[in-house]
């Protein structure tokens, strides 16, 4: 897979191209879950032509209705944490994994602005977190500077990013990482 659609911004071509081989050399698979970047990771994963062979498909997620209704988000770990935090994060991305049966899941939750924000999150808060079928959890919190274009943008480099990083367990270092949570557990 070496083509993709030109509308593609020049920072996120060369990583849907790098993440779309790893995925098809290791004979895995991928899905989403998005809420604040509202399916743009899935969108420029299939602006590959042949993509289908590794990417499944996602869930936008938007509402919390949505998180609990699509992907099985507890209502509990929501009213716990909120919806832009690690654990619903994870439950999302659970839950995507299980329900379109892939090796691995992106999941991200965020609050994109301009408005939403607090003290505790502010807008350009986003949890983004990849799961892998050896229950594997890498899920990160970053503070994006921008507009809501931009903090989208990011997280959607941020994620493929981190899904690379995942595939071929090199650490690349991620501007605005701020909190890291690292999980093994059983499903």
């Amino acid at each position: 897979m070496t083509s993709a659609d030109p509308i593609l911004p020049d920072p996120i071509l060369p990583l849907v191209i790098e993440a779309a081989d790893l995925l098809g050399e290791k004979r895995l698979t991928l899905s989403t879950v998005e809420s604040c970047t509202g399916g743009m990771v899935g969108a420029a994963l299939t602006a590959l032509p042949g993509i289908s062979d590794v990417y499944l498909g996602g869930y936008i997620t938007y509402s919390n209705m949505a998180k609990q209704m699509a992907v099985g988000g507890k209502p509990r770990t929501l009213a716990q944490h909120g919806a832009v935090s690690s654990q619903v994060a994870i439950e999302m991305g659970r839950g995507g994994r299980r329900k379109l049966l892939t090796t691995h899941t992106i999941a991200i939750t965020g609050i994109a602005g301009p408005d939403g924000g607090s003290d505790d999150k502010p807008v350009g808060t986003v949890w983004i977190c990849v799961l892998s079928h050896c229950e594997e959890v890498d899920c990160r919190r970053f503070i994006f500077p921008g507009n809501r274009a931009a903090v989208r943008t990011q997280a959607v480099i941020s994620a493929l990013s981190m899904l690379i990083q995942n595939l071929t367990e090199v650490y690349r270092q991620l501007d605005h990482q701020h909190e890291q949570v690292w999980e093994r557990s059983e499903p």
